[in-house]
């Protein structure tokens, strides 16, 4: 349980961080659809390790294979298999911590739930497991691309440093330095606050800004299916994720509802508004405006400095930090975060066409 989201366009995940490989299988995508397999390994690529000097320095190629579901270049309607191999572990790092619980880790809530864990790397819990994930998206972003959906993300914020609002940035130059960051004073300054993080052995957390754009009116389902309730679980279902706001979040509150409220308008033979606060979303269900949001993602919990725990006898013992790891995950958590807000967006225009008689 729990390995498995969505629901027409449906994945489930399985592997560990150090275990022969990780992968996904996609069910409920359309037959007929071209499976560009060097789009895929483009997504796996700009979430792979080893990408420069602010994350981890563990070497995965991430190359991945299709065992089912695409014949001649294209899905069949069957299940989807990608594969994904292990190839640079090193579990030895780990044997230190077989008995001991990591602050802030997911080692004791799994040793207490299943009696049993795999403590090489976090087993399960490690954010390798997410790669997974971007191949899934990659695919999600095929079927989208086909009806103009844009999904984007990028890095907003890393500690106290803030990018601009998206609607002053070109979102084309989020690749273009390695913490993706389309505004490059802001990403000069993250990069040397991230490297010196690094250099005292801490970690430092940060956000990702998401936009979705194109996307038609109608999305979502009344109740308890909302499209940014949709949306938040999938960022929050993210390994590190804190925090998930849409439109106006939390700085909605200081506002007054004569200043908040979107005012509809008419352009041609299109319904917009003349604001966004929304966030593109009213009511659970999109407006056709750009949907945007943020993601919170806490200093990743792993340090290179001694801290006190305990082990599973309930002994109080020094943890120390071993391995390779992100001084700042928000770099490779852009992909992710695409990809989880085209899964969410994928499944939610196949349901929509359930909705009505055309």
């Amino acid at each position: 349980m729990g390995n498995s989201f969505g629901n027409i366009f449906r994945i489930t995940t399985f592997g560990e961080s150090h275990g022969k490989a990780i992968g996904v299988i996609i069910d409920g995508c359309p037959a007929g659809l071209d499976i560009d397999e060097d789009f895929i390994q483009e997504e796996l690529d700009r979430r792979k390790p080893g990408q420069s000097k602010i994350t981890t320095q563990r070497k995965e190629d991430d190359t991945f294979e299709i065992l089912s579901g695409v014949f001649e270049g294209k899905s069949t309607g069957m299940p989807i298999t990608i594969v994904i191999a292990n190839k640079d572990q090193r579990s030895k790092d780990y044997s230190h911590i077989a008995d001991q619980f990591r602050p802030s880790h997911a080692d004791f809530t799994y040793q207490q739930k299943y009696g049993i864990r795999d403590y090489r790397g976090g087993g399960r819990s490690s954010a390798r497991e997410t790669a997974a994930r971007v191949a899934a998206g990659a695919v999600a972003k095929m079927v989208l691309k086909q009806h103009d959906i844009k999904i984007d993300a990028y890095v907003s914020q890393v500690g106290d440093i803030k990018a601009p609002d998206y609607t002053s940035l070109d979102l084309s130059k989020t690749e273009s330095n390695i913490v993706r960051c389309p505004d490059q004073k802001a990403a000069d300054e993250m990069i040397e606050l991230i490297d010196q993080v690094r250099k005292d052995r801490d970690t430092i957390g940060g956000v990702v800004t998401g936009v979705l754009q194109n996307v038609p009116v109608g999305l979502g389902e009344p109740v308890f299916d909302k499209l940014h309730a949709a949306l938040g679980g999938a960022m929050l279902g993210i390994n590190a994720v804190k925090g998930f706001e849409y439109g106006s979040g939390f700085e909605g509150v200081k506002m007054l509802g004569s200043a908040h409220n979107d005012e509809f308008y008419t352009e041609g033979d299109r319904i917009k508004t003349k604001s966004n606060h929304s966030g593109g979303i009213q009511g659970g269900i999109s407006n056709g405006e750009d949907i945007y949001f943020k993601v919170a993602f806490k200093p990743v919990a792993t340090i290179m400095q001694d801290q006190d725990s305990v082990n599973e006898k309930g002994e109080t013992i020094k943890v120390s930090g071993k391995g390779r790891h992100d001084p700042c995950v928000v770099p490779r958590a852009v992909p992710i975060v695409e990809a989880m807000a085209a899964l969410v967006v994928v499944d939610f225009f196949m349901m929509a066409q359930t909705s009505k008689l055309r």
